[in-house]
């Protein structure tokens, strides 16, 4: 298609179809960095088929309080672990139609397992393998062929070297000529042109080895159970300006030992519900950019449960009213 200037028409970008935002985004923002962009994400995005059963341990990053009474009152804390260990209740294709374009990855080869299969964890481990999970991420893709996803794959559990190895072996594999280099400039324009889709953070030095991995995206958490005091941790980080490339600010609360105790009829998703107006009100007053208070990605729980999708992209209006005339071609 040649290319011809037009004159950026005003948009709501909370309209926007949410399965393909990207690719219906003003032409102002096709040339804007994504690590200038408001990306909506998703904290410990493979919870939802945590596995209910008995076969699975608690995982080992748990407490040793709770490993044996989980392996001794399974039946009575069972229960307990699964309702604040799930994040996300929808599925990895009903997160991404949703609008969601990081995916938090936390990867596991569980204890005394003789194969080499890979799953998610978050107290206990998944039903699915890692495999099965980013051959669905793959077919979304086919689908939605402008549209990019970042992939971080981080907290590795019980992985060697070997097991490593197999895993970017797979990534690689499934992703093959979709995946980014390191080298290219990452704007949307020149994704679409290069037939580009998905950017691989992996937290290993293994990454240095592969010119299709990036390193681990920086992940902000504040760890806190109110959300009055995680944003005030935020404020105070902004404070010392962004990170230069990708990053991610977390606005999941963390629940600990005390506040799980005093609210033993809740789960965490109660929890996350009940903050999200107030976390919303913040994130609705942030900005994307390169300024360094700007925001980059913003990653939450239970992100199809709310307006948190629409209200992370909507702030990318902050840019379309920064820009000018643009070149309409998107190359092939």
């Amino acid at each position: 298609m040649s290319s011809e200037v037009v004159s950026e028409v005003q948009v709501s970008l909370k309209e926007l179809p949410m399965d393909s935002w990207m690719d219906h985004l003003p032409c102002a923002l096709w040339d804007v960095p994504l690590r200038n962009l408001a990306i909506p994400g998703s904290h410990n995005a493979i919870t939802y088929c945590l596995d209910r059963s008995d076969r699975s341990p608690v995982d080992l990053t748990q407490p040793d309080l709770l490993q044996k009474l989980d392996k001794y009152m399974k039946p009575l804390i069972r229960p307990f672990v699964y309702k604040w260990a799930v994040t996300q209740e929808a599925t990895v294709k009903e997160q991404l139609d949703c609008g969601v374009r990081y995916l938090d990855l936390r990867i596991a080869h569980r204890p005394n397992d003789t194969s080499t299969d890979l799953y998610f964890y978050h107290g206990v481990y998944t039903t699915l393998t890692v495999e099965t999970v980013l051959q669905e991420i793959r077919s979304w893709l086919d689908v939605h062929s402008r549209e990019v996803v970042l992939l971080s794959f981080s907290h590795f559990l019980g992985l060697n070297q070997d097991l490593h190895t197999g895993l970017i072996s797979t990534i690689r594999t499934i992703f093959n000529a979709r995946l980014c280099p390191t080298t290219e400039v990452v704007t949307l324009r020149n994704l679409w042109s290069l037939g580009y889709q998905v950017i691989v953070s992996y937290e290993h030095s293994m990454v240095s080895l592969y010119s299709d991995l990036w390193p681990h995206i920086p992940y902000w958490w504040a760890n806190k159970c109110k959300a009055e005091a995680l944003i005030e941790e935020f404020e105070h980080r902004k404070q010392h300006g962004r990170p230069g490339g990708f990053f991610v600010t977390g606005i999941n609360l963390t629940e600990d030992l005390k506040y799980i105790c005093s609210h033993p009829t809740e789960s965490l998703k109660d929890l996350v519900m009940s903050t999200y107006p107030a976390l919303l009100s913040w994130v609705r007053g942030q900005s994307p950019g390169s300024e360094s208070h700007s925001l980059n990605i913003i990653a939450g729980d239970f992100v199809s449960e709310s307006h948190f999708v629409p209200t992370v992209i909507a702030l990318n209006q902050h840019l379309v009213h920064c820009t000018g005339p643009c070149d309409v071609s998107r190359g092939n």
